[in-house]
């Protein structure tokens, strides 16, 4: 058997992660874990991971722009598509005399990876959580539960928060700061790879779509072929300690720009893994020339009425029908109630019945469905989960709008993205409690960037 050549290393910002075999996905008793994150056990060759994510700096120096919702030279950058990440590669690559990986045609919908070249690249998922766990089985690389100190996420929530929100004292690892920002690359200790910010700051893309595991092994598994959603991983800086798990697995469209979402390159370490990986992005809309209804639907569930003003703003404005969720069993209308009924369903995944019905004819006239909610522990309220699953969103852009306490959409848009797979999803609107005074300005301008209209 002829021994793999090497590749040298990219740089001192760039550890060798050795290959070998783990066990990807978590296990069923793992706490809040995802229907996802199905186990089977995987292998990866040896490859070049970042140290750190990429920064500001960086990526304006390649690009000359710099689109991050945060600034700052040290800060991570954000707010950059899948494609654009794939695009900062190739032209680094070339800057520094390597084979660029990528080969980007139709606009975007189709990519080829060389996965021979010497260039820098995304990890796949399988990488990243390889190199995430270093050899661990737990939730964490760390024995202990991340906190504000280790990591920059929403620190008011540590992993196990929801069902000990009144008795936190029961905790090893207690509520910290909330920083609501990023934070400078390398801020904390690194993982016992030596990478740093593998969880929170920002999440990192991912090459692969995202799809369902399979229960089979899989060697240097580069994701499925086609798809509608990217994977990224790691968490952010508004992300609950639930979803900075090694495990947990978050989805964009290819195209979104999140103020959450950044990169961290990855080159490989020898020619052991070659051959052309194509993958192509499905087509989630109607032929321009079918006759589409172009009708918009307003649909939401409030609790407390925040959304609903957001809702009523929006119906103001744009004169579109409008519809408010209500269920047959609803939640209490007590707060501290309500905060463990919410957390309760999302723990268990429940599926509360809706009283509202929508005509299935009706909702065919439809192919813009402007979804608003509350974001109840950093995702979606159960009912809107309820919804997406029970009525047909394929070809239908949604367009979301939250009201929130201060974590703006939280992993709620990773959760339609993967409830509703066969919808285009367009930019959202976060709202802060009620809106303030400038919502009607908030929400015209977010009505203009999207095209949505009277």
């Amino acid at each position: 058997m002829t021994k793999a050549a090497t590749f040298a290393s990219p740089g001192k910002d760039f550890v060798l992660i050795k290959g070998g075999s783990f066990t990807m996905g978590s296990p069923e008793s793992e706490d809040w874990r995802s229907g996802d994150e199905k186990q089977h056990s995987a292998t990866v060759a040896s490859f070049y991971l970042s140290k750190f994510e990429v920064t500001q700096k960086e990526w304006r120096e390649i690009t000359g722009k710099n689109p991050s919702n945060f600034s700052g030279d040290k800060l991570p950058v954000e707010s950059v598509t899948w494609l654009e990440a794939l695009e900062f590669c190739n032209a680094l690559s070339k800057k520094d005399g390597r084979v660029p990986a990528y080969t980007i045609l139709d606009g975007g919908k189709s990519v080829r990876w060389n996965r021979a070249a010497n260039g820098y690249r995304l990890p796949t998922e399988t990488e990243w959580e390889y190199a995430a766990r270093a050899g661990t089985s737990t939730p964490f690389y760390s024995r202990k539960v991340p906190g504000a100190e280790d990591v920059n996420f929403y620190g008011h929530y540590p992993y196990q928060i929801e069902q000990n929100y009144f008795n936190d004292s029961v905790l090893e690892t207690r509520p910290g700061v909330y920083r609501g920002t990023t934070v400078p690359v390398g801020s904390f200790e690194p993982n016992p790879n030596g990478l740093f910010d593998i969880y929170g700051n920002v999440g990192e893309w991912c090459f692969d779509y995202y799809d369902l595991y399979s229960a089979l092994s899989q060697t240097n598994p580069s994701g499925a072929s086609h798809g509608s959603r990217r994977v990224y991983r790691g968490g952010g800086w508004n992300d609950f300690g639930k979803n900075l798990r090694s495990a947990y697995r978050a989805a964009l469209p290819q195209e979104s720009r999140a103020y959450n979402v950044g990169l961290r390159l990855a080159a490989n370490a020898d020619d052991s893994v070659s051959g052309i990986v194509e993958t192509r992005e499905d087509n989630l809309l109607p032929d321009e020339n079918s006759k589409a209804n172009k009708k918009a639907l307003i649909v939401y569930y409030s609790w407390g009425g925040n959304t609903r003003g957001v809702a009523r703003e929006i119906q103001k404005q744009t004169g579109f029908d409008i519809i408010e969720l209500e269920l047959v069993h609803p939640y209490s209308s007590n707060y501290n109630t309500v905060l463990n009924e919410a957390q309760r369903d999302q723990h268990k995944q429940a599926r509360p019945e809706l009283k509202t019905k929508i005509d299935a004819a009706k909702w065919a006239e439809y192919d813009t469905i402007i979804l608003g909610y509350p974001n109840w522990w950093a995702s979606i309220p159960m009912p809107i989960a309820t919804l997406l699953e029970n009525c047909d969103f394929a070809g239908k852009t949604i367009m979301p709008f939250c009201s929130h306490g201060g974590g703006r959409f939280g992993q709620s848009l990773t959760a339609i993205a993967k409830l509703a797979p066969k919808a285009k999803i367009s930019e959202g609107l976060s709202v802060h409690y009620s809106g303030g005074s400038s919502l009607s300005k908030d929400i015209e301008n977010w009505l203009g960037k999207t095209g949505a209209k009277r």
